[in-house]
């Protein structure tokens, strides 16, 4: 399923978006921040995020000129973490192209990740609605505190799936959440309506991190943008590497690997071997389904519509993707 496929109902919103976001990479007399700006944004991602917002929106009052400044802050929020997660990382690529610190530096890419939250900030204010700009910061310090999470417990081969759940629900889950939720509040849903949504994005948010996480040791390199087992060498214990250990708790390569917080490849190959070799990725993408079905079951309430369709078909396509 091409994912662009599934946008029918909002594909012509979505183009204003992309139109947004092109607006976005020309500041005026400031080059150097044009072009960094052009460089994070050029290449575009799923847009599941931003196409989430305006599908829920077809449930209320949907309103192009509220609801694309609110779709548009959300890709430019989750641009801007990857910029910031990539200098954590020190990552040199991401989806095949050289990172803002790869090409420019850290203290600059930092930089640029704030203009970007900052920027974000002022597209959802456009929307007039003091709750949404609450739920947009919430959301911020959501993520944020996911990625402390993550970056606080590196090498903690003590973590267990419940840390990991608390840990993926922040950094990724918590904006598909707003996406549908802040979708539904533009629109002026009922509440009912707005609580359907958010489970159905908190849901599918969830879905998509533990995917992701599975794609980091049966991927392709060449459609993930990055090693296999990068998650491992960064000193992240995602949903596999979690059963692996749990599967193997005195004698892992995970251990070995993390005791000297330098982890050698030949661990990682090792790990990524016993993963591959068993059927822990089966049971990970069970527990995907699950979420997929809570997702969806959060959809059943609501009114059958083409925009009701398009999101169960973003919830099986997140299940699906290789990339």
């Amino acid at each position: 399923m091409r994912v662009a496929s599934i946008y029918g109902p909002v594909q012509e919103d979505l183009r204003l978006v992309e139109d947004a976001l092109d607006r976005i990479k020309h500041v005026e007399n400031f080059p150097a921040l044009s072009k960094m700006l052009a460089h994070v944004l050029a290449v575009s991602g799923k847009r599941l995020r931003p196409a989430i917002a305006l599908l829920a929106g077809q449930f209320g009052d949907y309103n192009t000129d509220l609801h694309v400044p609110l779709a548009a802050s959300i890709e430019l929020l989750h641009t801007a973490t990857l910029v910031h997660d990539d200098v954590i990382d020190a990552s040199p690529s991401r989806r095949g192209r050289p990172t803002a610190n790869e090409l420019f530096s850290n203290t600059v890419s930092v930089m640029l990740g704030d203009y970007m939250f900052a920027h974000s900030a002022e597209l959802i204010s456009r929307t007039d609605n003091t709750k949404v700009v609450r739920l947009f910061a919430h959301t911020i310090m959501a993520i944020a505190g996911g990625e402390l999470h993550q970056d606080l417990s590196a090498y903690d081969y003590g973590q267990d799936t419940i840390k990991y759940f608390g840990r993926i629900e922040g950094k990724t889950a918590s904006l598909f959440a707003t996406s549908a939720e802040g979708g539904a509040m533009v629109a002026r849903c009922t509440p009912a309506e707005r609580e359907a949504l958010r489970t159905y994005g908190l849901n599918v948010g969830m879905a998509f991190q533990v995917v992701d996480d599975i794609l980091d040791f049966a991927g392709e390199e060449e459609e993930m943008g990055k090693p296999i087992g990068s998650d491992l060498m960064a000193g992240t214990l995602t949903l596999p590497a979690l059963i692996l250990m749990d599967r193997h708790p005195k004698d892992n390569p995970i251990k070995k690997a993390f005791r000297t917080k330098k982890p050698k490849s030949e661990h990682v190959a090792e790990a990524v071997f016993m993963v591959l070799n068993s059927d822990i990725l089966n049971e990970s993408y069970d527990v995907a389904r699950d979420f997929r079905d809570r997702a969806l079951a959060a959809l059943q309430p609501l009114p059958a519509t083409p925009a009701r369709a398009a999101l169960e078909d973003i919830a099986e396509y997140v299940l699906d993707r290789r990339s």
